[in-house]
């Protein structure tokens, strides 16, 4: 295993990074070798109280916002620079306590210093301020403010890109902001915010601006329950994110979910059998499978469906296992020896559902929390439902067209879809009809299919819409203020 030294645990309350005062039952590892690593560290109640406190304090104050938007705009592109010089040493925190190769977290990485800089850019683009003018001539602003602190609750399969985002669009909305990295994946986001605090620390802003807490469960339904948050960003699972709605409805506090999704990956007819396998790997293999926009059904013509198969498998047969630290590794283990006993539960519920496991990918020898990705076919559609969140996915044969559509839409989520076709036309015209927040024809990368469209989810995958505007509006109201000319109108 790559030397690599792990930061020490650390929370940021009010300006004081300190070692968070309790810990988990949860045993953190080396993914790659099961070595344990200690349990994972958990801010105290107190502690979680004073940030809450401190956040409170800093948005009564006002101070972030009285700075003009030039100036908030230059504190976050300074942010951004820091974070530049640091990708690389977040990239690998990332990948070793997510088991993602470092090819993948060092691309995935340019988003940590970028979201800074695109919420800064996002600023000068006035993305908080609208102007119109009244029928009578009168001039009407809209002005949106921070609805009040803000909570941003990260997942551990991207934790430091997805924490950046969140961050850079609650500072850019002016809330002060408490993030809380996965207890599963800490480093990266710690070390995000050790840099972040530095920064915003130089530019002499209130210290309940930005602050870090640590833990589990317990710590992020404090946060998410006190009635003095008035905003969350929560990504993670259906589980927590049912658990995050609950308590934000008790305060009507505003809430963006973005949780799983079962997407589908539709092969036309037309589809060239080997494009639709590259693609159907890439999907599964992307962030080791632990990613919400992973595959999760392959939909595919009964006539194509052995070959495509087949050519899945050998180029699964291909990949190169083992340190995810290592340059050459095109697959990693899964985050935790926890997750991986879970998926390998979930292939056996589909296999005792009808299902065929096909696996060709060699596996390291030794302990580690390796897993090969797996198709599964003959599964009933009924039985394939629920998302697996890891390097398996279902496989579902169709004679129609009309049937494609029926499986692509048969989930009760509905955030990515896939269509493969050499007919562009065609696949569009399909692709039009999923039920999906973004729907990619031929295409299967992490990134999405613009920067400045919206990141939606329908049904279960979540509530509201990310984006590089979207996720910024998340954590505002709107303010609308002018002068009334058309009193005539209403009677007066």
């Amino acid at each position: 295993m790559t030397n690599i030294e792990l930061p020490e645990a650390g929370q940021l309350v009010d300006g004081e990074w300190t070692v968070p005062g309790e810990v988990l039952d949860l045993v953190l590892e080396d993914p790659s070798t099961g070595r344990e690593l200690g349990k994972a560290a958990a801010s105290s109640a107190a502690d979680v109280d004073r940030a809450i406190a401190a956040a409170t304090a800093a948005y009564d104050a006002g101070g972030w916002l009285e700075l003009p938007v030039e100036r908030r705009a230059e504190v976050l592109d300074a942010v951004g620079a820091a974070l530049g010089e640091e990708v690389a040493r977040i990239a690998a925190l990332e990948s070793f306590a997510t088991g993602v190769p470092i090819t993948q977290t060092s691309i995935v990485g340019v988003i940590v210093p970028g979201a800074f800089h695109l919420a800064a850019q996002m600023l000068r683009n006035g993305v908080l301020r609208d102007d119109y003018t009244s029928d009578a001539g009168n001039q009407v602003e809209v002005h949106r403010l921070p609805l009040g602190p803000a909570v941003c609750l990260v997942p551990w399969n991207a934790p430091a890109p997805m924490a950046a985002h969140k961050v850079a669009s609650a500072l850019a909305a002016g809330a002060p902001t408490i993030l809380k990295p996965s207890e599963y994946a800490p480093y990266g986001t710690t070390e995000l915010g050790r840099v972040v605090s530095r920064v915003l620390a130089e530019a002499d802003v209130d210290p309940g601006l930005f602050q870090v807490v640590q833990g589990g469960p317990a710590v992020g339904g404090q946060l998410v329950r006190d009635p003095r948050v008035r905003a969350v960003s929560f990504t993670g699972g259906a589980v927590g994110g049912r658990a995050v709605a609950a308590a934000c409805a008790e305060d009507f506090t505003a809430l963006q979910l973005e949780l799983g999704g079962n997407n589908p990956l539709v092969v036309l007819p037309d589809a060239d059998p080997a494009a639709a396998a590259q693609a159907a790997v890439d999907l599964l293999t992307t962030l080791n499978g632990q990613w919400c926009r992973a595959l999760g059904r392959l939909v595919v013509p009964a006539s194509m469906a052995d070959e495509v198969v087949g050519l899945a498998l050998e180029r699964l047969a291909g990949l190169t296992v083992g340190d995810p630290l290592d340059p050459a590794t095109d697959l990693g283990p899964m985050v935790h020896s926890v997750h991986q006993a879970r998926l390998r539960a979930e292939i056996a519920t589909r296999e005792a559902a009808g299902g065929a496991a096909h696996a060709s990918t060699p596996l390291p020898d030794g302990s580690g929390s390796f897993l090969a990705p797996t198709l599964l076919t003959g599964v009933p559609a009924e039985a394939a439902v629920e998302e697996i969140f890891g390097p398996v996915a279902t496989v579902h044969t169709y004679e129609t067209e009309a049937e494609a559509l029926a499986l692509a839409n048969g989930t009760p989520y509905g955030l990515e879809g896939y269509v493969v076709g050499t007919d562009t036309e065609h696949a569009l015209a399909f692709a039009r009809r999923v039920r999906a927040g973004e729907v990619k024809v031929n295409g299967s990368t992490i990134m999405s299919l613009h920067l400045m469209s919206p990141r939606p989810a329908w049904g279960l995958s979540g509530l509201g819409e990310e984006g590089t505007v979207e996720t910024i509006r998340i954590f505002t109201g709107a303010r609308v203020v002018g002068v009334e000319g058309m009193t005539a109108l209403h009677g007066r």
